[in-house]
């Protein structure tokens, strides 16, 4: 890998970035906000860069893939700066936890109108109510999504001289990336995670979780060492699905895997049953409702055609792209992210890309999310140790072995910058593995400490901070028609569906899941 990196280190570069951000309203008194979506933002069906996920409050933001982290990260601003504008009294919360909430009931599941696709998409979160409770639907994250360039998958399919078909070398790889992810994506909570205290409100819905945390003060509970509880067993790491066993070896067996999940009834959900009284529950009584019911750290991606399951638009077109879902929002950044981070994250995922990527086994995908979920809860203890290959090995010593297989890798990324911006990032990271306390995690517990505050009351004492920075940064007049455009857009593309003639919902789902 060093020889040919040196030889033609632009192979690396150009390859697609995206963010996701999700971020929940708040109102003027610090609650989640009950109003519905602002109009002024466009419809949450239908508009390309900003909708909701699971509640009405957690809205959601989307940039276009660009080349450069710095376009995608100017759009994001931009993005960001048009919703303020448009949020009146409002703010969005700058932590990955929620608080301001109070029980199941006071989060409202997200509307999409009455066209087919959006009731599926309102049902399918209602069911969501019912399996897991609407409390851990409120956390939010950043979806950080990468496509390889085309160049270096071109150039990498000839130096295999593998006879497999360009399209079928290239979803084997992508699958390789992750699985290498799973077994190293630890590391993205340790450096990046946000979530080391929550609000004892959080638990009103379920209240035995309480017992496994101390108490960081009258209102906030937490680990000491924690780095990302977003991503532990009280976050998205659900119980429920604890014994899928999805696989990640192939393409055609993660869709086989995956399927088999969305057809494969459960009791538990077959209690809860379809429809009461002609109103849906929830979408099935399956495992899954659909794909995206299923967590993970990491999924492949293609991009879906109108009402095309995303396991078909997998086997129809195969991966396009990898979404990385380990980022908490970081509340000291004004985007819940930044450059040096997003930087370190691409030559992270291009080192998954181009490291040998052995076949998963049950026993190792157990390992990795135990390893996952020891850096979530303990990651910044000392000495803290994870398996790796079947040995112990303390976290410090194994992130210090990955940032220097990292290193050839930023080296080639800078050799077509003026700069040299990744190896900057990866020396970034190499201080925090020297010293935890410069986490963000430790950052935000060493910040409420100091301001004497609750977990609830720096968040929100925060947000009012970021709040103020994009109240002074104004869009220009351009920039916020075009986003006034696109509303108006949306609104009529939703207008247009629901108005089209549409089949009962029933057959409208039957259909939907006969797709192969």
């Amino acid at each position: 890998m060093t020889f040919w990196l040196k030889n033609t280190p632009h192979l690396l570069g150009g390859g697609l970035k995206g963010i996701e951000k999700e971020s929940l309203r708040i109102n003027a008194h610090g609650l989640i906000s009950q109003a519905t979506h602002p109009r002024s933002l466009g419809s949450t069906l239908t508009h390309s860069h900003i909708t909701t996920d699971y509640s009405e409050a957690l809205i959601e933001l989307i940039t276009s893939p660009f080349s450069d982290i710095q376009d995608t990260l100017r759009e994001l601003q931009k993005i960001h700066q048009f919703v303020y504008e448009n949020l009146g009294d409002e703010q969005l919360l700058c932590a990955s936890m929620p608080c301001g909430i109070n029980g199941d009931d006071s989060i409202r599941i997200a509307e999409y109108g009455s066209s087919n696709i959006g009731r599926m998409k309102h049902v399918y979160r209602h069911g969501l109510w019912h399996r897991y409770g609407r409390t851990m639907q409120a956390i939010s994250g950043i979806h950080f999504n990468y496509s390889v360039p085309e160049p270096l998958w071109e150039f990498l399919h000839q130096q295999s001289g593998k006879s497999e078909s360009f399209a079928d070398f290239k979803n084997a790889a992508y699958f390789g990336l992750i699985r290498n992810f799973q077994r190293i994506g630890w590391l993205i909570l340790y450096l990046f995670g946000a979530s080391p205290a929550i609000c004892k409100n959080f638990f009103n819905s379920r209240p035995s979780l309480m017992a496994q945390f101390e108490e960081f003060d009258n209102g906030t509970l937490y680990h000491p060492f924690a780095t990302s509880l977003r991503m532990s067993d009280i976050g998205y790491k659900s119980k429920n699905q604890a014994d899928l066993h999805i696989d990640y070896n192939s393409i055609h067996g993660y869709v086989e895997s995956l399927s088999t999940a969305i057809s494969t009834p459960y009791a538990d959900y077959e209690k809860i049953g379809v429809c009461k009284n002609g109103e849906y529950q929830q979408l099935n009584t399956n495992i899954l409702q659909i794909e995206n019911e299923f967590y993970s750290i990491m999924r492949p991606k293609q991009i879906a055609l109108s009402g095309e399951k995303p396991t078909s638009a997998l086997r129809r077109g195969g991966v396009e792209y990898v979404e990385m879902r380990a980022l908490d929002l970081n509340p000291f950044q004004p985007l819940g992210v930044d450059e040096p981070t997003a930087r370190f994250i691409e030559a992270l995922l291009l080192t998954c890309l181009l490291t040998a990527s052995p076949e998963i086994t049950a026993d190792e995908l157990r390992v990795n999310n135990a390893n996952q979920l020891i850096v979530a809860n303990n990651g910044r203890k000392p000495n803290v140790e994870l398996v790796k290959n079947g040995e112990t090995i303390t976290l410090q010593n194994w992130a210090r072995e990955i940032l220097i297989s990292t290193q050839p890798i930023c080296e080639a990324l800078d050799s077509t910058e003026t700069d040299s911006p990744y190896s900057e990032a990866l020396n970034l990271q190499r201080e925090l593995v020297k010293n935890p306390d410069l986490t963000p995690s430790a950052k935000m517990l060493a910040a409420m400490r100091e301001m004497k505050k609750p977990f609830a009351g720096f968040a929100l004492n925060q947000s009012a901070e970021l709040a103020k920075i994009f109240a002074a940064q104004l869009l220009d007049d351009t920039t916020r028609q075009k986003f006034i455009n696109l509303a108006a857009e949306s609104h009529a593309k939703q207008r247009e569906l629901e108005f089209a003639p549409q089949l009962p919902f029933e057959q409208f789902l039957t259909h939907y899941f006969s797709q192969s």
